[in-house]
């Protein structure tokens, strides 16, 4: 009998870099069938995204678009599937690392205002000036009146950004104490995935509730009618990714839009700030304190 006789039935069949056909289970099958549909739910709205930039180019706008969040909360990826098919000349991702002694000196928004947008280009920070509200304080990276500070300047400065004709969109991406461990398992377990486990991220667990804690803060006192806050329940990632985009494309009124494909985001993805901190306090009347 011969040989390709002996494979099951449930494997499906490719080719090796020289040519010979390898099995494929099933289950990968099954994966990238469902990773490929995705990809092409995704597509439609990176169409619309193309007409945002175009939009942009051609009224000299500036957009700058913050993704807050957790760690492994799913700002990278989603990213990463915005620009995919952006025009690279007229868009830039910014991922600041730590200061150097010398931008310690510095006014706190200088090296930021540094990467700002020129007309008709879009700017996307991955972790932002947020950095201040956030993890610099949970960690000790600045003094309490270094946080206070920040806190009492932020709201006028980007209401002056706004004023001054910048759009500015703030994603924040939330994600479970449970989700996030087991992301964090995955990256631990996965060698191509082990570049993205920090040392911070591995502390970020025992502080969850030091993040919460400065997650409300930030957006009770921050969200505001010039710059609100939209929060992207990230626990589905491409639920996250296909929100994200449509709050993107909300921001802006770029022209007109294909009747077919559905602008309004997921109530139980998309929320506003506003929402996210009735909702927090409630759960802390509920159980005494916050949870998420």
């Amino acid at each position: 009998m011969a040989k390709s006789s002996k494979h099951s039935s449930k494997q499906h069949r490719t080719h090796r870099h020289d040519g010979a056909p390898a099995p494929v289970s099933d289950k990968a099958a099954r994966k990238a069938l469902r990773q490929h549909r995705r990809d092409e739910e995704l597509k439609p709205y990176q169409v619309e995204l193309l007409a945002l930039q175009r939009y942009l180019e051609d009224h000299d706008r500036r957009m700058i678009v913050l993704f807050e969040g957790r760690d492994a909360a799913g700002k990278g990826g989603t990213i990463r599937r915005v620009t995919r098919y952006m025009n690279e000349k007229h868009y830039r991702v910014v991922a600041l690392g730590k200061p150097t002694e010398e931008q310690r000196t510095e006014w706190y928004f200088q090296r930021y205002v540094g990467q700002f947008p020129t007309g008709g280009e879009i700017v996307l920070f991955d972790r932002s000036w947020y950095n201040r509200a956030m993890v610099e304080p949970v960690f000790g990276f600045c003094t309490e009146q270094e946080y206070k500070n920040f806190m009492r300047g932020v709201v006028g400065f980007e209401k002056d950004l706004v004023r001054q004709g910048t759009i500015l969109v703030k994603l924040y991406f939330s994600v479970t104490k449970k989700e996030q461990a087991r992301r964090f398992e995955r990256r631990r377990d996965d060698p191509l995935r082990q570049w993205k486990l920090s040392e911070i991220d591995v502390q970020a667990q025992e502080h969850w509730d030091d993040f919460t804690e400065r997650k409300y803060q930030m957006l009770s006192r921050t969200s505001t009618i010039d710059a609100p806050w939209t929060v992207i329940r990230s626990e589905d990632k491409h639920q996250a990714r296909l929100n994200a985009m449509k709050a993107i494309l909300n921001a802006v009124d770029y022209g007109a839009r294909p009747s077919h494909l559905d602008f309004v985001p997921d109530p139980a993805i998309v929320v506003s700030g506003a929402q996210e901190i009735q909702r927090m306090e409630a759960e802390r009347i509920r159980k005494g304190r916050f949870t998420v």
